[in-house]
């Protein structure tokens, strides 16, 4: 049976955001992990009747969206924060595709923002789609409701309060998702892109 394994991240202290909340926020994304391994398990286990367990299975692989999800959005997250924040280059290929989709840097960079300060939990994603070659900005309810289909996220951002309510509160999320931005290592980000291609 297949399993997955939780990832280490050399974050350090950041601008804006404690190390309480990083040290929360990893608890619970090994948390995911383990939920993933557990509801395979489960499945694996109902699998020897799948006729009687049809609808037990078919709910469980539902869950396995949603904790999938919040595996692989996490790591998308904290590897963005990983290993010292870093500016975009002017000659980056992601700041040219930025600037051809959304028309400049601060353009997209007001839009994200303007996203991710929506009502509700779930995350801000930056992804690619291979088949038009363009950049797109969508929102993900929970961790698994609206990745859009043949895009590869390439920034995400948790807006879960978990993510932020230690050291915010949800009136000043604003301040978080500014906190991120100056503790992003757009050096990921670009590999991201154009591991995406």
């Amino acid at each position: 049976m297949q399993t997955f394994t939780q990832k280490t991240f050399n974050i350090g202290e950041l601008k804006g955001i404690s190390s309480k909340t990083m040290e929360e926020h990893l608890k619970l994304y090994a948390g995911y992990v383990k939920n993933v391994n557990v509801v395979l398990e489960k499945i694996e286990a109902l699998s020897t009747d799948e006729t009687s367990n049809a609808y037990l299975i078919s709910e469980l692989y539902r869950r396995f969206a949603f904790e999938f999800g919040g595996v692989r959005n996490h790591e998308n997250y904290f590897s963005a924060l990983a290993d010292g924040a870093n500016n975009l280059k002017e000659d980056s290929l992601l700041k040219k595709a930025i600037e051809k989709d959304f028309g400049s840097f601060d353009i997209w960079l007001n839009k994200f923002k303007t996203l991710a300060l929506g009502r509700g939990i779930g995350w801000a994603m930056l992804s690619y789609d291979k088949k038009t070659g363009q950049l797109l900005q969508n929102w993900v309810d929970e961790q698994h409701l609206g990745h859009l289909v043949s895009t590869t996220p390439i920034l995400a951002l948790d807006m879960w309060e978990h993510a932020y309510f230690t050291d915010y509160t949800p009136a000043e999320k604003k301040k978080y998702i500014d906190a991120f931005f100056e503790n992003l290592n757009w050096s990921v980000i670009e590999k991201n892109f154009i591991e995406a291609q």
